[in-house]
């Protein structure tokens, strides 16, 4: 029996349970915590607030280790696929060959977007940014298919779930040809899922885009790296809106809509930004490095820490071998990669940056990878969302199959104003022409 954790308040002590998951982790469970006491827990940014109880990802941010369902990541991006790693999420298990085979069969099925979606499409500017497509796109595309928002049992939420990771690529693929003024590439049956995002990306009307191995196998792997994160900005808005039963396309919009933040899902392309700053100032990361650290300067190294890692971010050790890979197979000399590796290497020595634990993340890579591949900067945050889908998914599952789930309903600390009473607007408006 686990002894509770004992809180004083106003000199009366109350007993709150303790819990404890499968890895060691502890928590108290503060949610009777009101009921006894009338006071609730304050932590702006929900950075020591556990939100639910999560079978899905576990992170260890103090040793630098991510896994998907007890599985290492490191695992998963040698060894497997995307599309197996969103089988593994979504139903906790990785699939026996027929499972895969089904798995993979029903994203081809439900590959293609209804055709009257492309009116939609054609309703947008060509201003308009991917993610507002998408979001936008992902919430319509329920409208077509009235059949799956019923009820929900196993069998319908499967084609929800292989609908939705199938049709985001389709959805992003063509707000990509739209920006372009590009006609819009259908899906082939007979690619597997990267390849038939490249295709819809980068194909011609007559010409298909030659599909190469190395670049199909580094987008798989940006892909398999995002696939899930434990509790970030995203999947908790995922979550909130799901608690309130809303169906899995308007649940998968709202994370689209807060991974689009440049806080989020918007880093990579900040990545991008600042390599570009750098390069065409004449510099090789060393005066970045020097203003970065001053206080007094405006200059902030992007790609660097992580709001959980205090160690170094295993994706970003497999990434950077992967983006190594990619470009000496596509014999490409970047000199952002060439600036990117001489910033690593001076923060992972220089005492600065490592009393701080300001060490690489994902975002530090990716968008090298992207940037060789093709792939435009705008459509960064795109990638990381067709990723993303998957944990999406998995964490809806979670809350709508939990028996004891209820709505999401945060407290707050009020600090308005007191009580005050209606004042005519004659009134208002004299008193205002009285104070000036």
């Amino acid at each position: 029996m686990k002894k509770p954790a004992k809180l004083d308040i106003d000199g009366k002590e109350y007993e709150l349970p303790t819990v404890v998951g499968t890895e060691g982790e502890k928590g108290v469970d503060v949610s009777s915590l009101r009921a006894q006491s009338q006071c609730i827990t304050l932590d702006e940014g929900y950075a020591n607030t556990g939100s639910c109880k999560s079978a899905i990802t576990y992170i260890d941010g103090e040793r630098g280790i991510l896994r998907y369902r007890g599985i290492p990541i490191e695992e998963l991006a040698e060894k497997s696929s995307f599309v197996e790693t969103a089988y593994l999420l979504i139903y906790g298990e990785l699939p026996t060959r027929a499972q895969f085979r089904d798995f993979s069969n029903s994203l081809t099925e439900n590959e293609n977007l209804h055709e009257d979606m492309k009116y939609h499409f054609e309703g947008f500017p060509y201003t308009a940014h991917p993610m507002a497509i998408l979001s936008s796109m992902i919430n319509a595309s329920s409208c077509f298919y009235p059949g799956l928002m019923g009820t929900r049992d196993s069998q319908r939420f499967d084609v929800q779930a292989s609908r939705l990771i199938s049709q985001v690529r389709t959805i992003a693929a063509f707000s990509y040809r739209k920006s372009r003024g590009l006609p819009i590439i259908y899906p082939k049956p007979l690619y597997k899922y990267t390849e038939n995002f490249l295709h819809m990306m980068f194909s011609d009307v007559y010409l298909d885009y030659e599909l190469k191995p190395e670049v199909v196998r580094a987008l798989d792997t940006i892909f398999i790296l995002h696939a899930d994160h434990e509790q970030n900005c995203s999947t908790s808005t995922v979550r909130m809106v799901a608690s309130s039963q809303a169906n899995l396309f308007a649940s998968a919009a709202a994370g689209v809509c807060a991974l689009w933040g440049p806080l989020h899902g918007g880093a990579n392309q900040a990545v991008i930004s600042m390599l570009e700053d750098i390069h065409e100032s004449g510099d090789d990361g060393s005066r970045f490095i020097a203003a970065a650290k001053d206080k007094k300067s405006s200059k902030r190294l992007m790609g660097f820490g992580h709001r959980v890692y205090k160690n170094y971010d295993p994706r970003a050790r497999i990434i950077k071998k992967v983006c190594d890979r990619l470009l000496n197979s596509l014999n490409i000399s970047d000199p952002l990669l060439d600036i990117a590796k001489k910033m690593e290497e001076t923060a992972l020595n220089d005492d600065y940056f490592v009393e701080r634990k300001l060490y690489p993340n994902v975002d530090f890579y990716s968008g090298i990878i992207m940037r060789a591949i093709g792939i435009p900067t705008e459509m960064f945050t795109v990638i990381f969302a067709i990723g993303r889908m998957p944990g999406w998914i998995s964490n809806y599952k979670e809350v709508v199959d939990n028996p004891r789930s209820r709505i999401y309903r945060p407290r707050q600390i009020y600090v308005g104003e007191k009580e005050r009473h209606y004042v005519p607007v004659d009134e208002r408006t004299a008193k205002v022409k009285k104070s000036r």
